[in-house]
């Protein structure tokens, strides 16, 4: 069965049932297709057997060791604690398991077993947490390759993930290859089935590198060629809604409590003469965090009214839909501008309404989300498209809104926070002119950074309190949502637990994380944005958020499990009002490779010198830590570590345009 038939339902392999399917849906994973594609987050050697004697902090070790105490369960703070002592002829540690108060029956004083988890320090002796407990010959095998490690939910175990993928490629046999032979020996790429199996189940490091390598020109490919494809179909259109400069924006420019920047205003100026010329606008802003693109957006858009038309902003999350809307609607006011807010969360009335005022073109201006490109949403005189964190939308998703026009092509404007070097802009962005914003508004002071091993977390937490109690909010960032079966890093909700346990009624510490519903994310971060949370604790969510002038600390755990420019963006959230800010870079590698890495965010504040350093510095990622996170959304690829592989992609999709229903831009969310 071709894995192009993505009807093929998850519930047609052995062992998933109605509840297991309803786990795997929660990660979006409804089919075949996408279970083989549910890559793992990262992969665990299994170490050799080392005495108790050598158990460190912030170490994952695996150790031989004898039960020495019964299992003792406490109740603390609505969660259940399980402890019992273990260790052999140099040595002990402390067992930790949470919520497992049924072990209590399996766990014997002089059984042995081998016990592998995470290590920290308690006072002078050591706790391993939730280890994973293995007979001797048992875990010898574990020891054998590379293990895969699956991003989970609540209820969704780790082997339940591993056994439905392995189930999976016993139901494919056969893969459609979009390239021949000849091709990928050319162009030293694996073949595609044997490339997604060693993706999950690699045997070696170097089976993983040469799968990693196909998977990611796939990823490249089918987003280039979709670029490619929809310029093919639109190629170079006319100016169907030629403009020109208003009053209205130089006054607004003039009106401002600040002076742009030279980027800002020649950014200004490549939009209007992009308006006015003799073809349709297609531009990328691309400019670092903090570096003012809303304000070239705005009067981009004013100018379109003030030229009779209609202008749509796309953002890609309904809060920032909502602070679009307010700091546009309150800069416009004045010169009689009908801004009209249309997202999801909105009530079937108000989007009703919405809808009206944007069909008979009383709504001048439209702010939304993926609502905006719905069926039941018809433009009367849509002239501007703009979209926000542009690697956030599809290609289909951009054409889709472009496409509200009806037969005329609007002009497109769409902005990143991704510093990109120009040369990797210019492939990813073929069909686009770069405007590339580099200053930041003179009234902001650039962020002080810190990089600090686990020890200075005690300071840190002190730190952050004072500043709370001068009115300044904080944001704490980690790798994880919960703890994980093996993953190992800071997580949200335990983070978030210690850190009240910690402080006490006197700091408010609200939670954030990417499984939360749209709602709920919602008023999580309002209550933030409007003072009613002190600190914030999150994943990388909060990548693209709210603007939050109050918030003065960032601090960022297990900065090592990240790229550099993904801890930029998230450094981004803070520096934006006229305070001072703080950013703590908690470094728990202990490497000094990871710690001279980290030491480019202490000296730079500068996103696009941050990039270039990250493009010669980083390798391909670590596969035995957190993956990197891409940036621009791709689920492997990484535009600065696989720069060379992105060449490569461009240049075969400039000579072979995809055929395959897999090759869709859908199949990676750009």
């Amino acid at each position: 069965m071709p894995v192009s038939s993505k009807d093929s339902d998850i519930s047609a392999i052995k062992g998933i049932g109605e509840k297991s399917a309803a786990l795997f849906h929660k990660v979006g994973v409804f089919s075949l297709y996408d279970l083989i594609r549910y890559y793992p987050s990262s992969y665990i050697r299994y170490p050799g057997l080392i005495p108790a004697a050598e158990l460190g902090p912030d170490m994952r070790a695996a150790v031989k060791m004898q039960v020495l105490s019964e299992a003792k369960v406490m109740r603390f703070n609505g969660r259940v604690r399980l402890t019992f002592d273990a260790g052999d002829e140099t040595g002990k540690a402390r067992i930790v398991f949470f919520n497992a108060p049924y072990l209590k029956k399996s766990i014997k004083p002089g059984m042995e077993k081998v016990f592998y988890g995470p290590v920290r320090a308690n006072g002078s002796s050591y706790e391993m947490l939730q280890p994973k407990m293995y007979d001797e010959k048992e875990y010898a095998g574990m020891t054998k390759g590379l293990k895969p490690v699956y991003p989970l939910t609540k209820g969704l175990t780790l082997a339940a993930v591993t056994k439905a993928v392995g189930r999976a490629f016993e139901a494919l046999p056969k893969i459609y290859d979009h390239i021949s032979d000849k091709d990928r020996e050319r162009l030293g790429l694996g073949e595609l089935r044997e490339s997604l199996y060693q993706m999950h189940f690699p045997e070696d490091e170097e089976r993983y590198k040469e799968a990693r390598k196909r998977i990611v020109f796939d990823e490249f490919y089918f987003f280039l060629s979709s670029v490619k494809r929809m310029k093919d179909e639109e190629g170079v259109a006319g100016n169907d809604f030629p403009m020109v400069e208003v009053s209205e924006a130089r006054r607004l420019i003039e009106s401002l409590p600040y002076r742009l920047t030279a980027s800002q205003m020649s950014a200004y100026e490549d939009v209007i003469a992009d308006l006015g010329s003799g073809h349709s606008m297609n531009r990328l802003v691309e400019g670092d965090v903090g570096s003012g693109k809303t304000v070239v957006a705005v009067l981009a858009m004013l100018t379109a009214v003030k030229n009779g038309h209609q202008a749509a902003l796309m953002a890609p999350t309904e809060v920032l839909a909502q602070q679009h809307m307010r700091k546009i609607s309150a800069m416009l006011e004045q010169y009689d501008v009908n801004c009209v807010l249309l997202t999801g969360a909105l009530s079937e009335k108000q989007k009703r309404e919405a809808r009206q005022s944007i069909a008979d073109g009383s709504a001048d201006i439209v702010i939304g989300t993926h609502a905006l490109i719905t069926e039941l949403v018809e433009y009367r005189d849509l002239a501007l498209v703009v979209t926000d964190e542009q690697h956030r939308f599809g290609v289909r998703q951009r054409k889709s809104l472009t496409d509200k026009a009806g037969d005329r092509s609007p002009h497109i404007l769409v902005m990143s926070a991704t510093p990109i070097p120009r040369t990797l802009a210019i492939i990813l962005y073929g069909d686009l002119d770069i405007s590339v914003m580099k200053d930041k508004p003179a009234q902001r002071l650039p962020v002080k950074n810190a990089v600090v091993d686990t020890d200075y977390r005690k300071k840190a937490y002190n730190f952050i309190r004072k500043e709370v109690k001068a009115g300044h909010q904080a944001y704490v960032i980690c790798p994880l949502i919960e703890p994980g079966e093996d993953d190992f890093g800071e997580n949200t909700l335990e983070y978030a637990q210690k850190l009240r346990e910690i402080w006490g009624s006197e700091v408010r510490v609200g939670v954030l994380h990417g499984r939360m519903k749209n709602a709920e994310k919602n008023n999580v971060m309002n209550l933030f944005a409007s003072g009613d949370t002190d600190v914030l604790v999150s994943t990388t969510v909060v990548e693209v958020g709210v603007d939050v002038p109050n918030a003065t600390v960032m601090m960022i755990e297990n900065a090592d499990h990240y790229g550099l420019s993904q801890l930029h963006q998230l450094r981004g959230r803070i520096g934006r009002g006229a305070a001072q800010s703080y950013c703590i870079f908690v470094d728990t590698s202990k490497g000094r490779e990871m710690s001279e890495r980290l030491g480019i965010l202490r000296k730079t504040n500068d996103g696009f010198e941050i990039a270039s350093e990250d493009l010669k510095l980083r390798g391909p990622g670590d596969i035995f830590g957190l993956r990197q996170s891409g940036e621009l959304g791709f689920r492997v690829a990484d535009i600065y570590t696989d720069a060379d592989i992105l060449a490569m992609a461009s240049e075969y999709a400039n000579e072979h345009a995809y055929d395959t229903e897999e090759g869709s831009a859908d199949s990676v969310v750009l």
